[in-house]
């Protein structure tokens, strides 16, 4: 199928092929995706039960409010067809139906609400996809989150470094997070530092790849557009997420040599050469990524448009 242009999203350079999967193929896709889920939720479930936490990954299961049922289920793509008659378990659920090729999403059954939804989550890539990113962030946004308090967000994680040496690195740098989900937790202290502002309702006109916490965000969204974004997607952003997140944590002022990472001295010139040549790869992958994400919402939106018209 081959994108016509639509008010609803830019026109993608390439064409999205359907892919009919045998039930031996969609079923090994389906037990790679759970091994490789399963572990990671459960050392989540063994840390909640034992009054455990990890400041690196329980991040994306906690803060991201990760339904883990909802995780391990594997779900096909948008452009999938499942054959054989295991597929038939997911007519359970009425956004599938079966088609003379097999088993796939039922793009009829996109409601309103999904359809707001992914119209938000295109919109947003397509305006910050092609944003130049910033590379002089540094990681900061940590830091202007203990600037000044002795309310610490991750108590259980001691810092490296006492509050007034915390201080003289938050003033001596320039601080410049676009990221409103980052920048909300600042101190008040410390958001008169930020050369930005950015807020909930200018999110599109602020965010960046460059941003450890937007490329984060990818797992988020496709999170959050399950079904209609499958688990194949989500998988990849997951891995990505995990990375950013490690990242995050070793560049900000909490000790986390304890979970097996190397702390990034951002504090020093040579610690910031690092972060950003880190932060410029994960910057292209996410990037990479985020131009997929928005395709598969193109293709969503524009299947739904087609057949409201074909109604």
């Amino acid at each position: 199928m081959r994108f016509p242009s639509s008010k609803r999203g830019s026109k993608p350079d390439c064409e999205f092929k359907m892919r009919i999967l045998s039930e031996e193929e969609w079923l090994s896709l389906k037990a790679e995706h759970q091994d490789f889920v399963s572990p990671w939720i459960e050392a989540y479930r063994k840390r909640r039960a034992l009054g455990q936490s990890h400041p690196v990954h329980d991040f994306l299961f906690a803060y991201y409010q990760t339904n883990r049922q909802v995780f391990l289920k594997w779900r096909p793509m948008a452009d999938m067809k499942l054959g054989g008659s295991k597929a038939k378990e997911f007519l359970q659920d009425d956004r599938y139906c079966e088609f003379e090729e097999g088993v796939g999403l039922n793009i009829e059954a996109i409601s309103p609400k999904d359809r707001d939804r992914i119209q938000w989550v295109e919109n947003l890539l397509r305006q910050s996809i092609d944003r130049p990113p910033r590379f002089n962030c540094f990681g900061l946004h940590e830091w202007a989150m203990v600037y000044k308090t002795k309310a610490i967000r991750h108590e259980k994680t001691p810092l490296r470094f006492n509050p007034s040496e915390i201080a003289r690195v938050v003033e001596s740098l320039p601080i410049c997070c676009t990221h409103y989900d980052a920048y909300r937790f600042f101190t008040d202290a410390a958001k008169p530092y930020n050369t930005a502002n950015p807020g909930r309702e200018n999110r599109a006109d602020n965010e960046q790849f460059g941003c450890v916490h937007f490329n984060m965000d990818l797992y988020r969204w496709s999170y959050k557009l399950s079904p209609w974004i499958g688990s194949e997607f989500i998988d990849k952003a997951f891995k990505l997420a995990i990375e950013a997140r490690s990242l995050d944590m070793r560049a900000s002022p909490y000790d986390v040599s304890e979970y097996g990472y190397e702390p990034i001295p951002i504090e020093s010139s040579e610690g910031r050469e690092q972060y950003v040549k880190e932060q410029v790869d994960l910057f292209q992958r996410g990037r990479r990524l985020a131009e997929t994400l928005q395709k598969e919402c193109q293709f969503l939106l524009v299947s739904a448009l087609e057949e409201m018209e074909t109604c």
